[in-house]
C-alpha cells in the first residue's frame, strides 16, 4: 500500500522544485505591483501636461519632488515628519490599548455593555473635527491635542472588534478549559483572549490609518508644528507643489504604521494560515 507524500518527507530537490510556484507567484505579484508604480509615476509626470493643466493646478511628479528638496532644506521637513510621526504613534499606541481594555472588559460583562454602549456609540458619532478645537482651547498648541484625537478615532474600531470576538468565544472551548480546573484568568488568555487576538488585529490594521488622520485633523485646526501645518502653510501661499509634498509624507506615515501592524500579525499569529492573517 503506497503511502501519501508530504513536503517535508521529500528529498531537498523536490522540496525546491515543490516550492518554486509560491516564490514564483510571489515574484510575479511584486512585478505586477512595480510596473504599476511606474505608470502612475509616469502618468504623473506627463498626464498634466498631456491634459494641459497648468502647475498650480497639478504639478507633475519632477516638480514635485524639486519642492520636497526645497522644504527639506528651507523648511525642515524631517522635523516636522518626525513630529507627526511620534503623534501618530503615540495615539495610535494610547488608542489601542484603551480601544482592547474597554472591549475587553465590555465583552466579559454584558450587563456593563448594555448601560455603557449608548455613550460610546454617541462618542463615535459625534464628529472628532469638533472636538479638535476644544483641544486646542484647553491644551494650547502643543502636540496633546493631536494625540488626543488621533486615540478617540483609534479607539473604537479596536474596542469593537474585540468586544465582538469575545462575545463569540466558543462556549464549548471554555466549558473544555472549566473541566480541566483552570481559574478565571486561564479561561480568558488560553481561549477568549486568544480567539479574540486575530478580531484585534484586525481592529489595529483598521487603527494604523484612522491614527494619520486623526493627528492631520488635530494639526489642521491648530498646530504650529508637523505635516499638517507644513500642509495649511502650503495651502495659504497657494503652492500646490508643497501640499502634494504634505500628503506624500503623510502616506509614508500610514504605509509604515500598516507595515508595522502586519509584521506584528504575522510574528504572534504565526500559527494560523496565511489566509486568515493576510487580507492585502
Amino acid at each position: 500500500m503506497k503511502t501519501a507524500t508530504t513536503v517535508d518527507s521529500m528529498p531537498v530537490q523536490q522540496q525546491a522544485k515543490a516550492k518554486r510556484p509560491v516564490m514564483s507567484e510571489r515574484a510575479w505579484i511584486a512585478t505586477g505591483s512595480v510596473l504599476l508604480l511606474i505608470l502612475f509615476l509616469a502618468l504623473w509626470q506627463w498626464g498634466p501636461a498631456m491634459l494641459g493643466m497648468p502647475e498650480f493646478i497639478l504639478p507633475n511628479f519632477t516638480r514635485t519632488m524639486q519642492e520636497a528638496v526645497v522644504m527639506w532644506n528651507n523648511a525642515d521637513l524631517l522635523s516636522h515628519f518626525a513630529i507627526t510621526a511620534m503623534e501618530v504613534v503615540v495615539g495610535f499606541g494610547l488608542g489601542s490599548l484603551l480601544g482592547l481594555g474597554v472591549g475587553v472588559a465590555l465583552g466579559l460583562s454584558p450587563r456593563a455593555e448594555a448601560m455603557l454602549s449608548p455613550y460610546i456609540l454617541a462618542l463615535q458619532i459625534a464628529p472628532k473635527v469638533a472636538f479638535a478645537p476644544l483641544f486646542v482651547m484647553w491644551l494650547g498648541y502643543t502636540v496633546y491635542p493631536k494625540i488626543i484625537v488621533a486615540i478617540l478615532i483609534v479607539f473604537f474600531p479596536v474596542m469593537i472588534n474585540v468586544l465582538s470576538a469575545i462575545r463569540t468565544v466558543d462556549p464549548d472551548m471554555v466549558n473544555l478549559v472549566r473541566t480541566l480546573n483552570a481559574s478565571r484568568w486561564q479561561i480568558f488568555h488560553l481561549v477568549e483572549f486568544r480567539s479574540a487576538t486575530p478580531a484585534l488585529f484586525s481592529g489595529l490594521r483598521i487603527a494604523s490609518t484612522l491614527a494619520v488622520i486623526g493627528v492631520t485633523v488635530g494639526e489642521l485646526v491648530g498646530g504650529n508644528k508637523g505635516l499638517g501645518f507644513l500642509l495649511v502653510d502650503g495651502e495659504g501661499q497657494g503652492n500646490t507643489a508643497a501640499v502634494f509634498v504634505t500628503i506624500l509624507a503623510l502616506t509614508l506615515i500610514g504605509i509604515a504604521a500598516y507595515g508595522a501592524v502586519v509584521w506584528a500579525e504575522r510574528k504572534v499569529l504565526h500559527y494560523l494560515p496565511k489566509v486568515a492573517t493576510t487580507t492585502v
